[in-house]
């Protein structure tokens, strides 16, 4: 369905899961191991695992706290793309990964709900992209002090209008971890 020729691949889209983006999330640990749970289920159904890795001025490359969260390991042959903009399609090379990977259709976990995630859904998106979130596998810091709904509001209402997202000859979508269905067409 998605509009890209010739991509009829899936691929799950691991965003942002470091320690120092995840610290204090919401659901922080069961977000952790459901995305640990799907990034499994990924590699025995032989679906690419990309994973996305932010850097900035307070995310510095190599530290502590810009590594992957621990419960989580990429393995050598999984494509890395760092970025430092929210969509993680911005000035990265994550198209030019997916298009060799003959992706079209993307399941999108991580961190954060209102930043990286949504960005990147409606990155995708908009660049012809099928993009499905998982529901209960991304989350957020509290953001309330800066205006913001809380944690648990932000994941809801994420889930809700990504839910009922839609454009011509795309589609999108919220899915429990649980009901995922990776639909591999290679």
């Amino acid at each position: 369905m998605t509009t890209l020729e010739n991509r009829p691949n899936t691929a799950l889209l691991v965003i942002d899961v470091q320690q120092d983006v995840v610290e204090g999330s919401h659901r922080r640990d069961e977000v952790v191991a459901n995305i640990s749970g799907l990034v499994e289920r990924a590699r025995q159904e032989g679906v690419p695992v990309v994973w996305v890795q932010h850097f900035d001025e307070g995310l510095t490359r190599g530290s502590d706290g810009w590594r992957i969260v621990p419960e989580l390991t990429p393995e050598d042959a999984e494509p890395l793309v760092e970025k430092s903009y929210g969509d993680s399609f911005e000035d990265t090379t994550l198209e030019a990964v997916l298009s060799r990977l003959g992706v079209g259709r993307l399941l999108v976990a991580g961190a954060e709900t209102d930043a990286c995630i949504r960005s990147t859904l409606h990155g995708a998106f908009v660049r012809g992209y099928d993009a499905t979130l998982v529901s209960d596998a991304h989350t957020t810091v509290d953001k309330t002090a800066w205006g913001a709904p809380t944690p648990d509001l932000v994941v809801a209402h994420t889930n809700l209008y990504w839910a009922r997202q839609a454009a011509p000859g795309r589609t999108a979508g919220a899915v429990e971890t649980k009901n995922v269905v990776f639909d591999n067409a290679s």
